[in-house]
């Protein structure tokens, strides 16, 4: 069987090759660095690899944002790390809510595991669900997008909550016991005010429901 292929076709400024874009961690080439950052459909650095793209593009960092940076992060410096761990705002998974139940669980403990790689909020989304681990704490929670359905609930799974105080609800907590056979707070809803306040002091799930897309 007979292969083409054009080494230089990613260096053209037309055509249709697909292709993903990976920066070492070596002094970068100006020459051609703009035209491989624009054609590329996925790009990432390579632990230190993210210094040399933080100093070529001195000035404009904003449009020049990695879609990964992998690695064991010891080339990295200090600043640049901190810079490009602050553009995320949030994790979103699709997917992970439907079929199999131990699938579902699944999910949800990898949300346990996320806490331990990530301080970036972690979200699942499936259909009309989403879930999220609330971490020890106070959290403020803003609930007027119009995305949202009339349910919400909070799961102790992992641990029972000793502790539980809510604002922004119809059925509101007070320093309560959130336990599987004692109380878990499931087909909750909203006041008026769009704000759901929640101070728990064990790891928490938090799930509310999301408008079906045709009736957002």
């Amino acid at each position: 069987m007979e292969h083409e292929f054009t080494p230089l076709e990613c260096l053209l400024p037309t055509g249709n090759l697909t292709f993903c874009l990976l920066i070492l961690n070596q002094p970068l080439d100006k020459g051609y660095f703009h035209l491989l950052w624009s054609k590329a459909v996925l790009r990432a650095c390579a632990d230190g690899g993210a210094n040399h793209l933080y100093h070529i593009t001195e000035g404009n960092h904003e449009s020049f944002l990695p879609d990964y940076i992998s690695g064991d992060f010891d080339s990295i410096s200090r600043e640049v790390r901190q810079y490009y761990k602050l553009k995320i705002d949030m994790i979103v998974t699709l997917g992970g809510l439907g079929g199999r139940f131990d699938q579902v669980m699944a999910s949800v403990e990898t949300l346990f595991h996320a806490t331990n790689i990530t301080p970036t909020p972690v979200i699942v989304i499936q259909e009309c669900s989403l879930i999220y681990l609330l971490q020890p704490g106070k959290h403020k929670l803003y609930v007027n997008t119009g995305l949202e359905s009339e349910w919400c609930g909070l799961i102790p799974v992992g641990n029972p909550c000793d502790n539980v105080t809510t604002t922004g609800l119809k059925w509101n907590l007070t320093n309560h016991v959130l336990k599987f056979g004692t109380l878990v707070s499931t087909s909750n809803t909203y006041d008026e005010s769009g704000v759901v306040t929640i101070e728990t002091d064990k790891p928490l799930l938090w799930t509310m429901g999301i408008k079906n897309k045709q009736n957002a």
